[in-house]
């Protein structure tokens, strides 16, 4: 698993970001400085690509690729980095999915935690996901997608990410360029990734996941989303840590009702709505990243 590490390597102060299903780990690059602007010392920014995603591998069974694999992925990587250097203070942010593995690392007392959460922003996402929004999601994860160049994958990616607000070109430029890589570092059948340094291409780019992380999503009944929903409440309930709730407030994903009822019950989460953005906020604009900034270090 690859990650993208900001700030002092020394600190003992981390912040891990943990980006959404079909994202990467760049997502939080505008979080990260604002984040390090405001510490000014003392502090590393941690952002994992998600297994299947970025830079990282793909599993080779599909069925892999679900919350309980990233969160035991998590646990990993915080030991490696506390081994390195030890963490005294650990805050998560999660958007959509990396919420939920947030809520598995904050909620689950016997987790072998380097350190315990201390803080958690859990972004558009809770334990109710409504259905309508994993069936628009499941319409496109995984469909793969070629392009000529750069420009024209963010163009075409702006098609699906409306939702997330308004954003200049260069911002959106900013957030699109990591989501690809050349075509030429993909096999043939999309699935088996080559060496990218010594992939030459002429310039079209592929999505840079593996489209199999689609499967399990495909697989998920009302049934099992029901029990999951049941279990992730209980996760959700478990969490001691002060937490921090934002929202779209026009989510497809999120309800208002299922974010009330967060800021009532657990941690009784304190909620916090973006107008004019659906799921998901990006923290880009600096009137979103200031509420993380403030919430993780005031």
């Amino acid at each position: 698993m690859a990650y993208w590490q900001w700030g002092d390597p020394d600190a003992a102060h981390v912040v891990l970001c943990l980006h959404g299903l079909t994202r990467q780990g760049r997502d939080f690059d505008v979080l990260a400085q604002a984040l390090l602007a405001r510490a000014e010392g003392g502090l590393r920014v941690v952002c994992p690509d998600v297994v299947g995603r970025g830079r990282s591998d793909w599993l080779a069974d599909p069925m892999g690729y679900q919350v309980p694999q990233y969160a035991a992925d998590m646990v990993a990587l915080l030991a490696q980095l506390h081994a390195a250097q030890p963490i005294e203070r650990l805050d998560v942010v999660g958007t959509s999915m990396g919420g939920l593995i947030g809520m598995v690392l904050a909620g689950h007392a016997e987790l072998p935690l380097a350190a315990p959460v201390r803080r958690l922003v859990l972004n558009d996402v809770g334990p109710a996901i409504e259905a309508e929004a994993i069936a628009r999601i499941a319409s496109y994860v995984g469909q793969g997608g070629r392009y000529a160049s750069v420009q024209a994958a963010a163009n075409a990616i702006w098609q699906l990410s409306t939702t997330f607000g308004p954003h200049t070109a260069q911002q959106w430029l900013a957030l699109s360029a990591p989501m690809v890589v050349p075509a030429s570092a993909r096999s043939a059948d999309g699935r088996t990734k080559v060496d990218e340094a010594a992939a030459a291409g002429d310039g079209t780019v592929v999505l840079h996941y593996d489209p199999a992380i689609a499967t399990a999503i495909r697989t998920i009944t009302p049934e099992i989303a029901a029990q999951a929903e049941v279990a992730t409440w209980a996760l959700y309930d478990g969490i001691h840590a002060p937490t921090l709730l934002t929202r779209g407030a026009e989510s497809d994903l999120l309800s208002a009702a299922t974010a009330r009822q967060m800021s009532q019950r657990g941690p009784k989460a304190r909620l916090v709505e973006f107008s004019g953005v659906g799921h998901a906020p990006t923290f880009v604009d600096p009137r979103q990243s200031a509420v993380v900034v403030s919430f993780l270090l005031d």
